[in-house]
């Protein structure tokens, strides 16, 4: 039967304290750092997902953001590119509404049912924008979540779903907005949120033949920490026990990415036998019900929502958040950028060596070469080497050195130089590191970051984190 066969999440390092926006208010909420967007938090879920799963089988990557960085190029391709899946899967995009991820997750159980596909991984993912200073501001985060759909090994089969759609302007954004706008509260909540969930939860109960009684966990996109509950109590759940903790005051909104994170957040939590329903929103709703076998216990490690959220480093300054979001101009770098330097002939030159993170492995001595080369710079054999993936492999740092003049944002910029374990050696940046914890011997893994962007192109690379668990 079809169904999840993996999941995996990524929420950023760093974390904004409300108090910083408001002093009234509490808790924190998930800032991606000025080097990350949907792409690279997606590809950082998907990453998670894939732990303990080989990639020959995945035959499609859905792609579902509200915040993709380009309006005309396909954000689908670069994630699969960077999580080194085969060049002959079908990729697409989903935009431009909250329930992007759970159509996408849909159309994947839909492409794996019909055999067109024997896996496709879903990775919803998003970096949303309010008015600085507004409420709407407070109740968003960022994050990513990954759902692996097949028919074999299957942790949780889909046992049906609901739609509905709903025409109403509630929450929005044009192609010339950078913010999102909202309609009153009270208007949102009543005609647009509750009606539309209690219809499509409502629907999915139906079709399924479940009481809400044998429901284990209810799983609710929100719009804030309440509303949830006051669906889960029109809808006969018990707020207390059946629905999943919306982690707003640890993680906030995610967009299209919120509803899958939850539902991550509840397969981490839940047993063999459980009935999950899932439920999203955005001009209408999706609704799905899911049982979980008994294959969820030999699901490897992985970060998921806990240990990400664990993992963790609180931003205070305000405007270190607005920095990072280029809402207020950094300084300018000290060292001249030549205009015309970024080539589309170089960039598609160089997929395998930046995207895919390949290095190259002498056949005749077993060298490892990064960046790959022709020449083995050990045996001085030619042209004998293999592709080796070192997205996934963990380092030593061997020597680094610390810049504290070029960085427009980020002071000091650190330059390790990175071991492989398996061999390979590369100097590259690293983040999400806290500068007096750096020094010589210690573990690294590889993290897919955005660069720069530059005459409306942006540029991605692979840097190096410490370890986040």
């Amino acid at each position: 039967m079809v169904g999840i066969v993996s999941y995996g999440a990524y929420v950023p390092f760093y974390r904004l304290s409300r108090k910083s926006i408001g002093s009234n208010l509490r808790g924190e909420r998930a800032m991606a750092n000025f080097d990350e967007d949907s792409i690279t938090m997606a590809v950082a879920a998907v990453m998670d997902c894939l732990k303990g799963m080989g990639r020959e089988e995945v035959e499609g990557l859905y792609f579902a953001s509200t915040t993709s960085p380009y309006r005309e190029k396909q954000s689908a391709t670069t994630v699969a590119v960077a999580a080194d899946f085969r060049r002959d899967i079908v990729t697409a995009d989903y935009a431009n509404t909250l329930r992007a991820g759970t159509g996408a997750l849909m159309a994947a159980a839909d492409s794996v049912g019909a055999g067109s596909a024997r896996q496709v991984m879903v990775a919803a993912s998003d970096a949303r924008l309010a008015p600085p200073g507004s409420l709407l501001e407070q109740t968003l985060g960022d994050g990513a979540a990954a759902i692996l759909v097949g028919k074999d090994g299957v942790i949780a089969t889909i046992e049906g779903s609901y739609s509905v759609c709903n025409e109403i302007l509630d929450v929005w954004r044009t192609e010339r907005m950078p913010f999102l706008k909202s309609w009153e509260t009270r208007f949102t909540g009543t005609e647009g949120y509750q009606k539309t969930m209690v219809e499509a939860v409502a629907g999915v109960l139906k079709k399924t033949g479940l009481e809400p009684k044998q429901v284990a966990k209810v799983v609710l996109y929100t719009p804030d920490a309440r509303a949830s509950s006051g669906v889960c109590a029109k809808l006969g759940f018990d707020p207390k026990s059946q629905l999943q903790n919306p982690l707003f005051d640890v993680l906030g909104n995610t967009g299209s990415a919120y509803a899958m994170m939850m539902l991550v957040a509840a397969l981490e939590e839940s047993k063999p036998g459980d009935a999950i329903l899932l439920a999203n929103y955005g001009n209408g709703a999706d609704a799905m019900v899911l049982k979980v076998t008994e294959k969820i216990k030999g699901l490897p490690p992985r970060g998921g929502i806990k240990n990400h959220l664990a993992s963790k480093n609180v931003v205070e300054d305000y405007r270190t958040y607005l920095y990072f979001r280029g809402i207020l101009p950094g300084v300018d770098p000290v060292y001249p950028i030549p205009y015309g330097s970024t080539s589309a002939p170089a960039l598609l030159r160089e997929v395998e060596k930046n995207i895919r993170f390949h290095a190259s492995k002498c056949k005749q001595c077993g060298a490892v070469q990064y960046p790959p080369q022709r020449t083995c710079m050990k045996c001085q054999s030619q042209d004998q080497f293999q592709p080796v993936r070192l997205s996934d492999k963990r380092g030593k740092v061997f020597t680094f050195s610390m810049d504290h003049v070029s960085s427009a944002i980020d002071l000091p910029i650190v330059i390790p130089v990175i071991d492989f374990e398996g061999g390979g050696r590369m100097e590259c940046y690293m983040t999400d590191r806290i500068v007096k914890d750096v020094k010589v011997g210690m573990d690294v893994e590889m993290t897919f970051r955005r660069m720069f962007e530059r005459e409306d192109i942006v540029n991605y690379w692979w840097k190096a984190m410490p370890p986040r668990f």
